[in-house]
């Protein structure tokens, strides 16, 4: 029945939101309402509803997505100069998950890992 999920993060200001997501991960915009965004990258939708009292130091908006290809994609990555989480650079985790973290201009924290 359900066939897929399409989480919903909190930006402060569409236009940033939209170049970081557009030009640093390789999403392509899919709609642009008032107050809202969305995008899309294969096979994975994101969606944006504006806050512009958000606090970044407060948002602990996380998304993990997986990946059929993560070192590829950790160095195209790289490669658009997008920074990788301080503490999340790409590395096999103690549970034996290999993964990598961004954060995106609101602290909304993305978490990339391969398929299971």
């Amino acid at each position: 029945m359900l066939t897929a999920i399409n989480p919903k993060l909190p930006m402060r200001d569409k236009e940033v939101t939209r170049e970081f997501y557009l030009n640093k991960l390789g999403f392509k915009e899919i709609g642009d309402y008032d107050g809202y965004l969305m995008v899309r990258k294969d096979k994975i939708e994101i969606h944006f509803f504006e806050f512009k009292e958000l606090d970044p130091k407060e948002n602990y908006g996380q998304v993990y997505i997986r990946t059929d290809n993560i070192e590829d994609f950790c160095q195209i990555l790289l490669d658009n100069k997008t920074s990788i989480h301080p503490n999340g650079p790409l590395e096999t985790k103690p549970g034996g998950q290999k993964e990598f973290s961004v954060l995106d201009p609101d602290t909304n924290l993305l978490t990339f890992g391969p398929s299971i």
